[in-house]
């Protein structure tokens, strides 16, 4: 496997994507037995808007690496879609590259705690807005 620092940020985002998305199903199981509640609520929660509020909070405690990482995937060129503006859809991107880069390089118990963070963050806000 190539050396996580090296590759692509956009690529560490596809890979962070998948596991942000798994943590949030993840988290949310045990709300509902009802695949499509769980469904609609990560979806609201898995996107860039949400991220991106959240990654504006995660960003203070990272270290000089993670910072690197996130600096990395909020510089990477990529479309952005309708539904968030270039800078929340950046900042999204710089978040699940940081969530890509942690896994690759073995630092689970990092990626548990910044996942955590996040999904927090992310409930909160979307608690603030009725949206759960």
């Amino acid at each position: 496997m190539p050396d996580p620092g090296q590759m692509n940020p956009i690529v560490l985002a596809l890979i962070g994507d998948s596991v942000f998305t798994f943590y949030v199903r993840m988290r949310l199981l045990p709300s509902s037995s009802h695949v499509q509640v769980i469904h609609t609520i990560a979806a609201k929660m898995v996107s860039a808007v949400m991220q991106a509020k959240a990654m504006h909070i995660l960003e203070a405690g990272l270290s000089e690496k993670e910072a690197a990482v996130v600096h990395r995937g909020r510089n990477a060129k990529s479309m952005v879609p309708k539904s968030a503006s270039v800078s929340e859809y950046r900042s999204a991107t710089a978040l699940e590259a940081l969530c890509g880069w942690l896994l690759l390089t073995d630092q689970e118990e990092r990626l548990e705690r910044l996942l955590e963070q996040s999904f927090q963050v992310i409930s909160r806000e979307m608690r603030d807005l009725s949206l759960l």
